[in-house]
């Protein structure tokens, strides 16, 4: 059994364990943002879209782990994480302005319903035996890396204003340390596609570490800190950030698995 909640493979049960706590975590960090919503009732500009995309992982992680069966706790931390992140969403659907909540329910029929329903019947009618789970586990990988692909605009960002107002720390730390700890978890129970996008996870996560080190204590002027927002509003952007006041912040959230 990989992956399951058996002592039979005692690191890979330690580090799934660990991994839960540190996703959990991650999947916590949006409260002040949210909290923030909730006091001003307005979302202020924030995107909805880390949240779909984030809601879609975990739920595509957990057909994964009941296709590959055993899998107890990637399916427990994706379980928490479709809970809360349809709270977010709930939230910000509650909050957001007319054309934002049409933007993001237009995401969710699109990725959440539309998507997620083909890749199911697809799986579960054209393929079968070990096949099905191959084809699966690679859809999660490819899902996962575009996911970790999405910080280069943070990271493209915090290079050419040489600020990591940009990019907060203790996000990209606790991110680079669930890479980390899922890399480990899918090497010991020999999970090739848990383990796989989280190398890409790691090198992201070690890059931005890096650069907070580097220009953590530079001095930027406030105008050009601002950028316009046609760069920061692309919808097709999951990790951009959003212009509120002429201050720019940032309201990512990649998925901790």
């Amino acid at each position: 059994m990989a992956g399951g909640l058996s002592l039979d493979h005692p690191c890979a049960f330690a580090f799934g364990i660990l991994g839960n706590i540190v996703s959990f975590m991650v999947y916590l960090a949006p409260l002040p943002t949210f909290y923030r919503v909730y006091r001003k009732k307005t979302t202020e500009g924030f995107q909805s879209v880390p949240y779909v995309v984030a809601l879609f992982s975990a739920m595509l992680w957990i057909y994964y782990a009941l296709i590959k069966t055993n899998t107890y706790l990637l399916i427990t931390i994706n379980s928490f994480g479709c809970v809360i992140e349809t709270i977010y969403i709930a939230m910000y659907l509650v909050y957001a302005t007319r054309t934002a909540k049409i933007y993001t329910t237009k995401m969710i029929l699109l990725l959440n319903v539309g998507l997620f329903s083909t890749i199911v019947l697809c799986t579960l009618f054209i393929f079968h035996g070990s096949t099905r789970l191959k084809v699966l586990g690679w859809i999660c990988v490819s899902f996962s890396v575009s996911v970790f692909a999405a910080p280069l605009s943070i990271i493209r960002l915090v290079v050419r204003t040489k600020s990591v107002e940009f990019m907060p720390f203790y996000l990209s730390f606790f991110l680079t340390l669930s890479a980390v700890v899922w890399f480990s978890f899918g090497l010991f129970s020999k999970d090739i596609y848990v383990a796989l996008p989280n190398v890409l996870g790691f090198a992201f996560g070690v890059v931005q570490m890096i650069l907070y080190i580097v220009y953590k204590d530079v001095k930027v002027p406030a105008e050009s800190a601002i950028v316009s927002e046609k760069q920061v509003h692309m919808p097709s952007d999951a990790s951009k950030p959003a212009i509120n006041g002429g201050n720019v912040r940032v309201d990512a959230q990649m998925c901790p698995v």
